[in-house]
C-alpha cells in the first residue's frame, strides 16, 4: 500500500465507488476487475506517486480511460495541474463528472485524440496500457519540456519494447519494480529525443 493522507484516501474511495457505478453503464474497466479494483488499479496507479518530480510542473495522462493513472494521481498530487486526454466521449464525460464531484480543481479533461490536443510544455507524461514505447515516445518528445519525464508502467514486454525503441530514440531509462505485479516494471524516462538529433 502506498501511504496517502486520510483525506486523499477518502477521495480515492469516493472515486472508486463512482467508477464502479458508472462501469455498469459504460465500460471503464473489465467487469472481472471490479472486485479487485482498489488493488489492481488504484494501488497500481499510486505507485507512480513517489516517482513524480518534486516540482509542480504540469502533467498529462494520455488515454486516461477511467482515470488510471491520471485521475488517481491528480487526487493524490493536488498541487500539480493534470491534463487528462481521452478521445472516447463517454469516458471523458466520466472524467469530467468525477473531477467535479471529487473537487479535483487541478484536473482539465481534453475529450479529443492525442494527435489533436494542444498542451503546455509538461513536466510529467503518463500512459498506462495505451500503446508500446515506439508509439508513446513521439508523444513524449512532442509534449514534454526539456527536463520533463515520462512514467510508463509496463508489463512483461518492457524489455522488448525498449529494444524496439532504442534504434530510433535517445533517452535515459530508469526501471523500478512494480509493487502490484511481479512481472511488471515502471519506466521513468528522461532526455527523450530522436536518435541522431
Amino acid at each position: 500500500m502506498i501511504p496517502v493522507p486520510r483525506e486523499t484516501a477518502e477521495r480515492l474511495d469516493a472515486y472508486a465507488a463512482m467508477l464502479l457505478r458508472w462501469n455498469q453503464r459504460i465500460n471503464l474497466i473489465a467487469p472481472r476487475d471490479a472486485a479487485e479494483f482498489r488493488t489492481r488499479h488504484v494501488e497500481d496507479s499510486l505507485q507512480l506517486l513517489p516517482l513524480l518530480p518534486e516540482n509542480n510542473a504540469p502533467a498529462a495522462d494520455l488515454g486516461s480511460g477511467g482515470g488510471l493513472p491520471g485521475l488517481v494521481l491528480a487526487l493524490a498530487d493536488p498541487g500539480r495541474l493534470w491534463n487528462l486526454v481521452e478521445s472516447d466521449k463517454r469516458k471523458a464525460a466520466f472524467l469530467q463528472a468525477a473531477a467535479a464531484e471529487l473537487g479535483a480543481g487541478n484536473v482539465t479533461v481534453h475529450p479529443r485524440r492525442i494527435d489533436d490536443v494542444s498542451l503546455p510544455p509538461l513536466g510529467v507524461l503518463t500512459a498506462r496500457a495505451l500503446a508500446p514505447l515506439t508509439e508513446l515516445l513521439p508523444w513524449a518528445a512532442r509534449f514534454l519540456a526539456p527536463e520533463g519525464i515520462a512514467l510508463f508502467p509496463k508489463g512483461r514486454t518492457a524489455e522488448d519494447e525498449l529494444t524496439a525503441a532504442l534504434p530510433s530514440w535517445s533517452m535515459a531509462v530508469e526501471r523500478f519494480p512494480s509493487r502490484t505485479d511481479p512481472a511488471a516494471s515502471l519506466l521513468r524516462i528522461s532526455g527523450i529525443r530522436r536518435a541522431g538529433l
